[in-house]
């Protein structure tokens, strides 16, 4: 695929912000995260694939952007540092109005995160996540199952879910 301005600006538009939040629920700050959508959109411009179709092109950003992210999560610099965990800004807000939801997400073990973000931000069905994950999809709906268990547990004292 020969890229163009006007082609890239397009995917830009189109792809940067659901790039942005899953990187996002992987490196857990905005400045890796934002570093991970560069480097998609790099991958992109260097790709000459043709797409068979706007899912094709989807699934394979989704691909690349968890490809990336765990890369950079396994690189000697990302192992030895000290996060400094309010001194970032979260990109989005749940519906409520404070970061209560979205802090217990980023607490969920990696592949619980991501399987959340997936279903519940980006609203694909656990077939597609688990094409994304590499993982059976019975798999996945025991990820998202646990997952919810936790965060049933984590969000207790915020949100009374036994009434």
């Amino acid at each position: 695929m020969e890229n163009t301005e006007k082609q890239i600006s397009f995917l830009v538009d189109k792809y940067s912000d659901m790039i942005f939040r899953l990187a996002f629920s992987y490196m857990k700050n905005i400045y890796d995260a934002e570093d991970a959508v560069q480097d998609v959109f790099i991958k992109l411009i260097e790709n000459d694939t043709e797409f068979e179709n706007d899912e094709h092109e989807k699934f394979w950003i989704i691909r690349v952007t968890i490809n990336i992210c765990k890369n950079k999560l396994k690189q000697f610099w990302n192992k030895n540092i000290v996060e400094l965990s309010h001194a970032y800004e979260l990109p989005y807000n749940d519906s409520y109005g404070d970061d209560s939801v979205l802090n217990a997400v980023l607490s969920l073990p990696e592949h619980q995160r991501i399987a959340i973000h997936l279903y519940y931000y980006e609203g694909y069905r656990t077939a597609e996540i688990a094409g994304f994950l590499k993982k059976r999809e019975s798999t996945v709906r025991s990820i998202l199952h646990r997952a919810r268990k936790q965060l049933k547990e984590i969000l207790k004292e915020a949100y009374d879910f036994e009434q």
